[in-house]
């Protein structure tokens, strides 16, 4: 069964720049590199989490609004977009 996501913004690009993605508290992110990419979640400078995102995985991920999403420098293929909370 497919899921069914609302989508609060464009998809962008990721990278080693720090986005919160629209302030998003939610954020769809998917991997199409040829390789896994590691993403790491930042508050500031401080680093909240990290995950592996496989070639062609998507994962979700909540955070805080003022928390940012970023890449390996000269990484591309990761793309995140905003998406509505869920119940």
């Amino acid at each position: 069964m497919a899921e069914t996501i609302k989508v609060k913004g464009a998809e962008v690009a990721l990278s080693n720049t720090a986005s919160n993605i629209s302030r998003a508290s939610l954020v769809r992110v998917l991997n199409t590199n040829a390789a896994a990419q590691l993403v790491t979640i930042k508050e500031g400078s401080t680093v909240v989490g990290s995950v592996t995102v496989n070639t062609g995985e998507t994962v979700n991920i909540r955070k805080a609004i003022t928390e940012t999403l970023e890449v390996a420098n000269s990484i591309t293929g990761v793309k995140a977009v905003k998406l509505a909370q869920t119940h």
